[in-house]
């Protein structure tokens, strides 16, 4: 079975720097945001130097790789940390705790605001996430999780915000990994999903419809896409925490947006500046070796079907305890720095 993995639930403490300057690593949730210390919110936003000018999206300015740069500067890595601000100054999405997103959907928000950008936001809570695997986990219920929904859309209120909806939810349907018990209730919640979300004034979203390295034939996801409600989102998402390359994305997405009704997409660039693992490995998707960023992140595509390129899965962030890496969603430095390295526009 070919998949790819999300990062886990948002953590809500991010791991003291100095205690890992020893190991070399540093703790952190990459796909979300940690607590932010008073020094690090009165900071002032990233320049506009840092950003790539084609974008209207946030920049973290206290992301993993931003806390990662100053360590380095520090320690006297100063190239390290040089060739690192292709993470830290880039715009990359949240993906807000599993028990109460709030705190960081308004963070994210409130930043976006100050600087007349856009937020982009992950939700992924839903039950019976990632079949058991290194994500495993989510909203304990049905009930939870529509809870939780309304919360997340609640701190968004009127500001401007992308939401990518559920990642692998759709996919792990169409290639038989969620039991068929679920199915029927996982479409109600993310149609369900997609109404709440599309409440707020200035919301878009994308319900993840996983990569074409994994669910080969676009057209099994037609079915799953129209019953999950994606003609009420503003489209799909693709390639999220994965490889495929740009051109190979953007085909498939034109094949499957002709299937659920010229339906537009964004999608992930953020590790797939070197393409995909060669090779029929099943672990290829989780920390593969010598990767590269990938597109910067724009809204101007060039392409009337491609809304945006983002950063999804936030580079560096490791995708489980494989090849050495640490537990899913947690900050890896050292492959950080081999995919800014790496990087497409380097």
């Amino acid at each position: 079975m070919h998949r790819l993995l999300r990062t886990s639930t948002a953590l809500r403490t991010f791991t003291a720097l100095a205690a890992l300057t020893a190991l070399g690593l540093t703790a952190g949730c990459s796909s979300a945001s940690g607590p932010k210390t008073r020094e690090a919110a009165e900071r002032a936003p990233a320049s506009e130097s840092a950003r790539p000018s084609a974008s209207t999206f946030w920049v973290d300015p206290d992301s993993a790789a931003a806390r990662q740069v100053e360590q380095w500067e520090r320690q006297g890595r100063t190239k390290d940390a040089t060739v690192l601000k292709r993470i830290s100054e880039q715009p990359m999405a949240v993906w807000p705790a599993g028990d109460d997103p709030a705190p960081d959907i308004e963070e994210a928000t409130k930043g976006a605001a100050k600087e007349g950008r856009t937020a982009v936001l992950v939700a992924y809570n839903i039950p019976h996430r990632d079949c058991g695997q290194h994500s495993a986990g989510g909203a304990g219920s049905s009930d939870q999780y529509r809870g939780w929904v309304n919360t997340f859309a609640d701190a968004i209120g009127s500001a401007p915000a992308l939401v990518v909806l559920e990642p692998d939810a759709i996919p792990h349907i169409a290639d038989g990994c969620t039991p068929a018990e679920y199915h029927a209730d996982r479409y109600q919640l993310l149609s369900e999903a997609i109404q709440r979300l599309k409440r707020q004034p200035k919301v878009k979203v994308y319900l993840d419809a996983g990569n074409p390295g994994w669910i080969n034939d676009a057209h099994k996801l037609t079915e799953p896409l129209q019953k999950a409600g994606v003609a009420q989102a503003d489209g799909f998402s693709l390639n999220v925490s994965n490889f495929q390359s740009d051109a190979t994305t953007k085909e498939y997405g034109r094949t499957l947006s002709a299937t659920v009704g010229g339906k537009h997409f964004v999608m992930d660039t953020s590790r797939n500046g070197k393409g995909p693992l060669v090779g029929d490995r099943q672990d290829a998707w989780c920390n593969p070796p010598g990767r590269g960023l990938g597109t910067r992140p724009t809204d101007r595509t060039g392409d009337p079907l491609l809304d945006a390129v983002l950063w999804i899965k936030r580079p560096g962030d490791s995708d489980g305890p494989c090849r050495g890496g640490p537990a899913a969603g947690q900050w890896w430095p050292d492959y950080a720095l081999g995919l800014a390295r790496n990087a497409k526009e380097a």
